[in-house]
């Protein structure tokens, strides 16, 4: 996850970049990363790690923030409610499921892959204030009212975050396909008649 980065020193985030997380979940997928790769380089069982950016896609969590944001907006606008935008100017990358499965496999069917460490981004960057209105977009109706960034949150908040993912794409020929209107369009048409089921 890109929550093993903390807040970026520098744009886009490479894989060099210094890892100092700012919330347990970050430490957490940080210690599993060196456990796979420490299995991978001194007990030969292979593993690699992908750093995951906003995935996003149908069956993603909407009932709570458990697991994205973007899964709480789309649950509000779906049951005609108003959403929340925090800030609104950060900048972030979401890549689509087909597209983080496609890397995976990739990832796992190439032998350059092991023990290595990859980022996975989305492609373009988007505010999360365009990404609000390309949602209600989508969607076709919606509303959001644009708020501070609450005060408790403050501390973990890590400001822009976008990935570079050239080593993913060089050496394993991955891009992403799935653009993210699409992905938005998708995730709604997947949910429209089985909302009741994810809530």
């Amino acid at each position: 996850t890109r929550q093993i980065y903390g807040k970026p020193d520098y744009l886009p985030v490479d894989e060099s970049h210094p890892v100092r997380p700012v919330d347990v979940n970050g430490i957490n997928k940080m210690a599993g990363e060196w456990y796979h790769i420490l299995y991978n380089n001194v007990y030969g069982i292979r593993a690699c790690s992908l750093r995951l950016t906003n995935t996003i896609g149908p069956r993603m969590r909407i009932k709570d923030a458990r697991q994205t944001f973007l899964g709480v907006w789309v649950r509000q606008v779906l049951t005609g409610r108003p959403f929340e935008v925090w800030g609104g100017e950060q900048l972030r990358d979401f890549t689509y499921v087909d597209d983080c499965v496609d890397a995976m496999m990739r990832a796992a069917l190439h032998e350059e892959a092991f023990g290595r460490i990859f980022n996975i981004g989305g492609g373009k960057r988007i505010s999360l204030r365009d990404l609000a209105d390309l949602l209600v977009d989508t969607v076709g109706e919606g509303a959001y009212e644009v708020r501070e960034y609450p005060a408790d949150r403050k501390k973990i908040d890590i400001g822009d975050y976008y990935a570079d993912d050239s080593r993913l794409r060089s050496l394993l020929g991955w891009e992403p396909r799935t653009e993210l209107r699409d992905g938005l369009r998708q995730i709604v048409g997947y949910y429209r008649p089985r909302l009741q089921d994810y809530l």
